[in-house]
């Protein structure tokens, strides 16, 4: 069966491809295929051979439109919520002590094992919601809150579970925000969900005093995850309160023997030397990176690694150390932008405030904000397929009720998202 040939018309694009600055496009057009981009350029341009055969006509309004975002960190399957222990830093206690006292992370894995695989699900779905209505068209969700083969395993069936029900509308008898299809009915996902195996994330009770034996299970693990379809990558917390430096090569060493791509949850709190290791291991991202030294900046560079700067924590945390952007700039290392939405330390849920965060935290410029997620969060997942407006890329965008895409780092508070294509289709939540 021919798939259907559609024509997206008069708009302003944001391609972030090429060249030019923003990729921009003027009074531009797109042609999808199915789900995937054709040709994209100047209205005036579209070519003429293709004309007789579109079968749908879209008119954009003149609207700004960019590739749909991509938050390529986050931890959104948890249970609980951890507001105690933000009045504890305001008080004075610091993040480092709260942990080592039993709270933290522990605290979390507590209440995600005490919570029901419905609630988890119910709880993590009106967080991708959030995420969704500003224009999120993939994401990433980690594990690290069960800390256990049966929970880690519930955790990331849970977010695959995610990515499977929330679906693309409207069908009849579909009620607003229902995650499940009309009796009958198939629909194309509204999101695509990465999923990673952060097992060694914190040290469960269970393995008080045992961090080798723990980091043995972890590893004893992954072969069962991945069989069971669960895991896209594996991520480690390299810290003075995570793991070792040796510790994390033992979880790398497995994943490389099972193929699984790497990251690296990196440099955070103190220079453990995580991104030079993660480097060694060709990782997707090295992930924080407060406290990374030149010589992390070099191999990430190297080795190709995206940066993945996470300024909600860095706020939330009332952190004082900036990452190193002047040098990941200088040497190339591409800068991506998450929400790193978490209950401890980044309980936000707007990728769009991450921008503005970013410029203003970081000094980023609005168009190295808009890229960082987009062209470099995709990278950061390792997807080719979208990131961009060009050719041959995945049909998934946003149309903007913004002028110019700086505006969408400059506004806060406030969400200009006006429609959101996924796979060539609308996206009604």
């Amino acid at each position: 069966m021919t798939q259907t040939l559609s024509l997206w018309r008069n708009a302003n694009l944001a391609t972030l491809s090429g060249s030019s600055s923003w990729g921009w496009i003027e009074q531009g057009a797109m042609l999808t295929q199915g789900e995937t981009l054709l040709w994209v350029g100047a209205e005036a341009d579209l070519p003429i051979d293709q004309a007789p055969f579109i079968t749908h006509t879209h008119d954009l309004g003149g609207a700004l439109v960019t590739p749909g975002l991509i938050d390529c960190h986050t931890h959104l399957v948890y249970g609980g919520q951890r507001a105690t222990e933000f009045e504890m830093r305001l008080q004075g206690e610091s993040y480092e002590a709260i942990h080592r006292a039993g709270g933290g992370i522990r605290s979390t894995v507590a209440a995600t094992r005490a919570a029901t695989d419905a609630q988890l699900l119910a709880s993590a779905r009106k967080r991708a919601l959030a995420l969704m209505s500003e224009g999120v068209t993939t994401l990433e969700i980690k594990s690290g809150y069960g800390l256990s083969l049966e929970q880690e395993a519930r955790c990331l069936s849970v977010a695959r579970q995610l990515g499977k029900s929330l679906l693309l509308g409207p069908v009849p008898n579909r009620r607003k925000n229902d995650i499940a299809p009309a009796a009958g009915l198939a629909l194309p996902a509204a999101i695509t969900v990465r999923t990673t195996f952060l097992g060694a994330h914190a040290l469960p009770p269970e393995f008080e005093g045992r961090s080798d034996d723990y980091v043995d299970a972890v590893c004893a693990w992954m072969p069962e995850l991945q069989a069971r379809g669960l895991v896209d990558a594996v991520d480690a917390f390299c810290e003075n309160i995570g793991f070792s430096l040796a510790q994390t090569r033992r979880v790398f060493e497995t994943a490389r023997r099972l193929g699984l791509p790497v990251k690296l949850h990196a440099e955070q709190l103190s220079d453990q030397g995580g991104a030079a290791l993660a480097a060694e291991f060709g990782a997707l991202s090295c992930d924080h990176l407060e406290h990374l030294n030149p010589n992390g900046v070099a191999a990430m560079a190297r080795a190709g690694t995206v940066a993945v700067l996470l300024p909600g924590a860095y706020y939330f945390l009332r952190d004082t150390q900036l990452p190193p952007i002047a040098t990941l700039r200088a040497a190339g290392v591409p800068m991506a932008i998450a929400s790193d939405h978490n209950p401890g330390s980044s309980p936000g849920l707007s990728l769009l405030l991450m921008l503005n965060m970013a410029c203003t935290l970081f000094r980023l410029t609005p168009e190295e904000a808009l890229r960082g997620v987009t062209v470099h969060a995709a990278r950061a997942l390792g997807l080719k397929d979208r990131g961009q407006l060009a050719a041959g890329q995945r049909a998934d965008f946003c149309v903007w009720d913004v002028e110019h895409p700086n505006e969408l780092a400059y506004w806060f508070g406030h969400n200009p998202c006006q429609r959101v294509i996924v796979g060539a289709q609308e996206r009604i939540l």
